[in-house]
């Protein structure tokens, strides 16, 4: 698997991919979410391609003081090939190469083979709260809509 930066032309795929893995809900728009990321040098949208064809991505960045991974996928024909882990390494790579030293992971409590991906990709859990307030109230009512 070649991993490189998201060129424009990649965008339907990675939404595709994204919501080929579960990942996209109601509250956050896959496209404002790649916009976003794309406009600030702190973050970056990489992908794996194999002949040509995206088969995972990982949205990276960094906020000054930790980095995080968001969107992290790899293609239900391609699951289980190690390719996750390839562009975790990729996005760890990234955030090292700007001095960031530690990534921090938010997973939903449900998601126990995301839970399980992690722990054996040497991650561990560590007791936190997470706290949130909506600053986009359209956002917010969009989280609560079912799907």
């Amino acid at each position: 698997m070649k991993i490189r930066a998201l060129r424009d032309e990649d965008l339907g795929n990675i939404i595709r991919l994204w919501q080929a893995a579960g990942l996209t809900r109601p509250h956050n728009d896959p496209e404002r979410d790649i916009a976003f990321a794309r406009q600030s040098p702190a973050s970056d949208i990489l992908v794996g391609a194999i002949d040509g064809r995206i088969a995972a991505s990982c949205m990276v960045g960094y906020d000054g003081h930790r980095g995080t991974v968001y969107y992290l996928a790899v293609s239900p024909q391609d699951q289980g090939k190690g390719l996750g882990k390839q562009i975790l390494g990729a996005a760890e790579a990234w955030l090292k190469a700007r001095g960031v030293w530690k990534l921090n992971l938010m997973i939903r409590a449900d998601n126990g083979a995301v839970r399980d991906f992690y722990l054996a990709s040497g991650y561990t859990e560590e007791p936190r709260l997470v706290m949130a307030r909506w600053l986009d109230e359209d956002a917010k009512a969009q989280s609560n809509k079912p799907g």
